[in-house]
């Protein structure tokens, strides 16, 4: 399998170049050249599998110039007892017509770990692969989720230096000391006075520029990104739908050949867009619903075919999805466009210049024909938490219950009741001062996060995760702050750089 640049200036390249490189030097993202197929019969032979034989089965189709004993290593590294439930990503019964895929068991209670605990093992066999002896700087821009994950899986991984970027008062008391507590010698976070969309620009300005390149080749080093624009990154996050659907068969809850529903909270696309590689590939899927919470910018975009920036931004009860800009929508209009690299590349122009772009009709119909899109506020994502903790007695995370919210939505607009899988993205536990709000009648104010834990646990009788339990008592590790448009700045002086010009 080689890989081509969504933007057209780079094709022919193997899935380590690509994982090792992360963004096109073109600013384009790398997408498999050739479409991956599966029959019905492969995805029955998922049903006895564990979690690891089924990530085998689904990356080798992608990952061909990895060898087989590569891949089972990267696998087995990443997919071990770090997890807290045995089967990695299990399925969980809501009602009978509705499941939850839990992708919180990692090490830090967030589904970013499903794909970074095993981006460094990828990474770490494609330099090997190629022959690269520069060191690589790995570069993420984290709304919250990602950078820990990514901290936690590059961690003194030899060869390699990582460098976060997060929102300053965008994320959660939680999220911002995992960040900053994080120890490793080569691990680096830095707070950006700006919202994530200014973050995750200023990150792809850096990948972009010329002068920093060029610096960075004189000290040995090169950049490649942890975030879901890395192959590396998406990739592993396809495995999970097949599995949730092997599980759906197992348990009686589907016959093999059924369509299912998925629903994916979203703000950078990357999660639902695995799901459509899964459904590309031959995964009887129906509809991908796309939650979003009030930055409804993808909503609107799936509805009218326009998609503009160019709105307020909200921060939310939900910080993971406050995303205006969703990077790995460009994957998809690729994809969709027959592969028109012009086009797309006029697209982001129009993006990066004018704030908006606007899709042709066939594209549009054609995501039409594949996604439905909604949206939830705070007000009703906290209202979603109590009802189905009330119903179902299921406690749920407010990117989670957002998804809820917009499945309900979903019904109502249209009546499907086939078979649906929300992807639950985070542990309540992580966001715990809004899933309190929702269910702790008032008991909730005035409490910090950390005095919040117990009072959840002990009111729902769910267990605190390992990796949140003294938290507050770290040492803080990393205490950079830089101004929107001093990333690059803060990056020369933090890696040394001569002069840019």
């Amino acid at each position: 399998m080689r890989y081509e640049s969504t933007r057209g200036g780079l094709k022919g390249i193997s899935a380590a170049e690509a994982i090792k490189t992360g963004i096109a030097p073109d600013g384009g993202l790398f997408v498999p050249m050739d479409k991956v197929t599966v029959d019905i019969d492969f995805i029955k032979g998922l049903t006895g599998n564990t979690y690891q034989e089924r990530a085998m089965k689904i990356l080798s189709l992608f990952l061909t110039d990895y060898k087989p004993e590569e891949l089972l290593d990267c696998i087995n590294s990443a997919y071990d007892e770090q997890f807290s439930n045995k089967d990695v990503a299990p399925v969980v019964r809501v009602h009978e017509k509705l499941h939850m895929l839990e992708l919180w068991h990692g090490p830090t209670c967030a589904f970013k770990d499903m794909a970074l605990q095993i981006l460094p093992h990828f990474l770490v066999k494609a330099i090997q692969k190629t022959g690269e002896q520069d060191e690589i700087v790995i570069l993420v821009a984290t709304s919250g989720d990602t950078g820990k994950a990514a901290l936690e899986g590059f961690a003194d991984v030899d060869g390699t230096r990582i460098i976060v970027y997060y929102p300053n008062g965008g994320v959660s008391d939680i999220q911002k000391l995992q960040m900053v507590t994080q120890k490793g010698k080569n691990t680096n976070v830095i707070a950006v006075n700006g919202n994530f969309d200014d973050t995750q620009n200023g990150v792809k300005k850096i990948f972009t520029d010329a002068s920093i390149r060029k610096a960075l080749q004189q000290k040995g080093l090169k950049f490649s990104s942890a975030n879901s624009i890395n192959w590396g990154r998406l990739v592993p996050q396809i495995v999970y739908y097949f599995s949730a659907y092997a599980e759906l068969i197992k348990e009686g809850s589907i016959q093999p050949g059924e369509k299912i529903n998925f629903v994916v909270p979203t703000g950078n696309f990357g999660n639902i867009l695995a799901a459509w590689y899964a459904k590309d590939m031959g995964l009887p899927v129906n509809r991908l619903i796309c939650a979003s919470n009030s930055n409804n910018v993808l909503t609107d975009f799936i509805i009218g075919g326009v998609y503009d920036k160019k709105r307020d931004f909200y921060k939310t009860i939900s910080p993971s999805m406050d995303i205006l800009i969703s990077s790995n929508l460009e994957r998809l209009l690729y994809e969709l466009s027959g592969k028109n690299a012009d086009m797309v590349h006029n697209w982001m122009k129009e993006l990066a210049k004018k704030g908006s772009y606007h899709v042709d009709n066939k594209t549009r119909a054609l995501i039409q024909e594949v996604f439905w899109g909604g949206y939830s506020d705070d007000k009703e994502t906290l209202a979603s938490i109590h009802s189905v903790y009330e119903d179902c007695g299921y406690v749920m995370d407010p990117h989670t219950a957002v998804a809820m919210d917009v499945y309900d939505k979903y019904v109502i607009k249209t009546g499907d009741l086939s078979q649906t899988v929300i992807v639950s993205t985070a542990s309540p536990f992580k966001f715990n001062a809004s899933v309190a709000k929702a269910l702790l009648d008032g008991k909730a104010g005035g409490k910090t996060e950390f005095e919040l834990l117990p009072m959840l646990s002990e009111y729902t009788g769910w267990n605190i995760p390992e990796a949140l339990k003294g938290l507050e008592r770290k040492d803080i590790v990393h205490r950079t702050v830089c101004e929107k448009d001093g990333m690059t700045e803060a990056l020369v002086k933090l890696l040394k750089l001569d002069a840019i010009e």
